[in-house]
């Protein structure tokens, strides 16, 4: 069997999972929420609530309000985990709230760093949907609040980073082979001449688990949001074609290959795995759909899991806490679960 060809930039699913558009944003009227006090938290928390779930739009009633001081500490990390809210956002919950949409695919943090934080997130890279869609909600909540604005400097935000267009784009990215050949220093060197930067797989000071990666653009100000975009667009396909390239020659490596096939069957058979070793052998998986190893594993799969081994997550949906022993239990059959129906064909490579 070949490998899986992706002759065009258009379909990028190998190496991009998804596309994160997000916009701070703050009210004219209050002080910044490091400034504010709980009782005036809830103020503006109120506020931002009323302004989405009366507001008459076609989306109003798909959203549905979260007071983050109500969850469970599980519930809590769990957003996290699924990319729905920051790590600092649930450090203090406290007159923090959260609207989502039913589907997930939008989140609105109330008094994070700002006041308001729209964030969109489209499967694939959809930089466009993406953008389209977050400035649309921003437009329903600048028809019913005053943002803080300034004529020469741009929406005003609370990190002098942020002042400008507010807008952080970031394409979450699956870089195993260049991983592997130690070019992410370089990369990550390069990028930051250019007003971007790569991080791990939840931003700003983590560290990539699983060969996934976060590339944002870092520069507001100045620059329009379709400019930085369309940077962003620019340096992806870059990385895109050289991540390629590095699969390419790494594909015919025989001890590539055997660690693929050797994760596919500890990922198949194992009884126990823990969260950061699932996370590796899932992405030596993923690389191995991407080459074309494996039938009946398509890459969807393995994003799902990348969030649902989660150990929050996974705690969440089984309903109650667990010891980490238990947890790594239920991980290896739930995974094992997702790979019941799956083939591994013969790779000619290996018999050459």
């Amino acid at each position: 069997m070949t490998a899986k060809k992706f002759d065009t930039l258009k379909d990028v699913s190998d190496v991009v999972i998804s596309t994160r558009i997000r916009f701070a944003r703050n009210l004219r009227d209050y002080p910044f929420p490091c400034r504010l006090g709980n009782e005036k938290k809830c103020q503006v928390a109120s506020i931002v609530k009323e302004a989405v779930l009366d507001s008459h739009s076609a989306v109003s009633d798909q959203f549905r309000y979260i007071q983050m001081s109500e969850l469970t500490q599980e519930e809590a990390v769990s957003l996290v985990e699924r990319h729905l809210v920051s790590p600092e956002f649930i450090s203090d919950r406290q007159g923090r709230g959260l609207l989502l949409l039913n589907d997930e695919s939008v989140s609105i943090m109330i008094n994070e760093e700002d006041h308001i934080r729209i964030q969109v997130i489209k499967q694939d890279m959809d930089l466009d949907g993406a953008y389209d869609l977050a400035d649309k909600i921003d437009t329903l909540l600048d028809e019913r609040l005053n943002f803080a604005f300034n004529d020469n400097l741009g929406y005003l935000t609370q990190c002098p980073t942020n002042i400008g267009t507010g807008m952080r784009a970031s394409l979450m990215m699956h870089l195993p082979a260049l991983k592997r050949n130690n070019a992410m220093g370089k990369i990550s060197a390069s990028l930051s001449k250019l007003g971007l930067a790569i991080r791990g797989i939840y931003g700003e000071g983590t560290e990539p688990r699983g060969a996934v990666y976060q590339l944002s653009n870092q520069v507001t100000l100045g620059i329009s949001e379709q400019e930085a975009i369309n940077n962003l667009r620019d340096i992806a396909h870059q990385l895109i074609t050289q991540e390629r390239a590095a699969r390419e020659t790494l594909g015919k490596n025989i001890n590539v290959l055997d660690e693929i096939y050797r994760a596919y069957g500890l990922l198949h058979y194992a009884k126990l795995v823990s969260n950061d070793e699932c996370m590796e052998l899932l992405s030596r998986l993923r690389f191995g759909a991407e080459l074309g190893l494996f039938e009946n594993i398509d890459m969807y799969t393995v994003n799902r899991l990348f969030i649902e081994i989660q150990p929050a997550t996974l705690m969440k949906n089984i309903g109650k806490k667990l010891p980490s022993i238990e947890r790594d239990r239920i991980r290896a059959e739930l995974v094992r679960t997702a790979l019941t129906h799956s083939k591994v064909p013969v790779n000619r490579r290996l018999e050459e």
